[in-house]
């Protein structure tokens, strides 16, 4: 689907939460290989395989990703145009005030009829734009490429110790190194983000990180 040119609306393309949330799936995803390597038995062939597969993997996640995501704004779309032609036909105002309160959930309880009955009017004011299809604006397929780029990129600070160190244990430990770096530092500004508290979220994400790696040499890697 082509995309149309959408007006600037002062929005980012991915809140502070989406961001680190990509970037720590990228670090979780290249963490699985390089927990693979054996300081003691491997080989700089295991070394490239391991590159190779690396970036390969991210590579293609951070594709399947972005997809995702052009997917899940048009569905998104395309539910909050059927809630406001579902408004519009609604017989009685007391049917289209039902719609809008189940659609917003547990914070409807805070409206009255006479807020619902203004998302109502709303709603009728713009019938125009709800009749259109959903449709991909420019913003949206270059929010799926940066969600891309960051998966992608969050490959190489972890797998370039092992191109510019020749010593397995020493890039092992290095890699390591800058691993928990970025974890810690994306689950610092994804709990201050969240509500939650920064520096215990820091340190989860660095626990699942030691957990993922864990998991990958117990099963064989």
């Amino acid at each position: 689907m082509p995309a149309d040119i959408e007006p600037p609306d002062g929005h980012r393309l991915l809140d502070p939460i989406d961001r680190n949330s990509e970037i720590l799936f990228g670090l979780f995803m290249v963490l699985s290989f390089t927990g693979t390597l054996s300081a003691a038995t491997a080989g700089r062939e295991d070394v490239r395989t391991m590159l190779v597969a690396a970036i390969g993997c991210n590579a293609a996640w951070g594709f399947v990703d972005g997809v995702m995501h052009v997917l899940r704004t048009l569905v998104a779309r395309g539910r909050e145009a059927a809630l406001a032609r579902a408004v519009r036909a609604a017989e009685r105002p007391e049917l289209a005030h039902r719609l809008i309160a189940h659609d917003l959930g547990p914070p409807a309880e805070a409206f009255g009829p006479a807020e619902l009955e203004r998302a109502r009017q709303w709603f009728v004011a713009h019938a125009q734009a709800a009749e259109d299809r959903p449709r991909l604006y420019a913003r949206d397929l270059q929010a799926a490429l940066g969600i891309f780029g960051l998966v992608f990129a969050s490959t190489f600070p972890v797998v370039l110790p092992f191109v510019f160190v020749d010593d397995l244990w020493a890039a092992k430990r290095l890699s390591g190194a800058v691993a928990i770096a970025m974890l810690f530092l994306c689950g610092y500004n994804w709990g201050r983000h969240a509500g939650l508290r920064p520096w215990r979220t820091g340190l989860t994400m660095v626990l699942m990180g030691a957990g993922i790696e864990a998991v990958v040499i117990a099963l064989g890697g």
